[in-house]
């Protein structure tokens, strides 16, 4: 009973997120991102007049050899189109003092990173996010699970 009330509760705060319009992650199979491994990410826009925020969600454990990431992201219409394409940094720990940023519990992190602000969609439709890591390792060790998650900008 103690454990279907936490998990009622969960569901309800979760719930409650007005601005979420889309929020999904892979699990990495034994925490490993392989280069080739490319995250996709399938989302639907029906308002075109509100303005978003996209954002890169991950989790890795206190293990992971360095202190940031490189990655490249894309952001692509329903007929293909390639609306946005970078290449960015995220820092996972700080490179000064080597304590982990973003929040955690234990030896795992979770961050959240604003790949686009205020962005605006020109036509309602599916969209497509892609994420690879950019690292100089073909195997990035540590890295639990990578995430994307479309909201509302406030």
């Amino acid at each position: 009973m103690k454990y279907f009330s936490v998990i009622i509760l969960s569901v309800f705060i979760l719930s409650c997120d007005s601005t979420r319009v889309y929020n999904d992650f892979n699990d990495l199979d034994n925490a490993y991102w392989h280069m080739d491994s490319v995250q996709h990410f399938s989302f639907k826009i029906e308002d075109t007049i509100k303005k978003y925020n996209i954002l890169a969600t991950f989790r890795n454990s206190s293990s992971y050899p360095f202190y940031n990431i490189y990655f490249q992201y894309s952001l692509k219409d329903s007929s293909n189109h390639t609306l946005e394409k970078k290449l960015t940094e995220l820092n996972f720990f700080d490179p000064k003092t080597g304590e982990p940023l973003g929040s955690g519990l234990g030896d795992l992190f979770d961050h959240t990173f604003p790949l686009e602000e205020n962005y605006t969609f020109r036509e309602p439709g599916e969209y497509r996010l892609a994420l690879q890591q950019f690292m100089r390792m073909d195997t990035l060790p540590f890295i639990l699970s990578v995430g994307a998650r479309v909201e509302f900008s406030e």
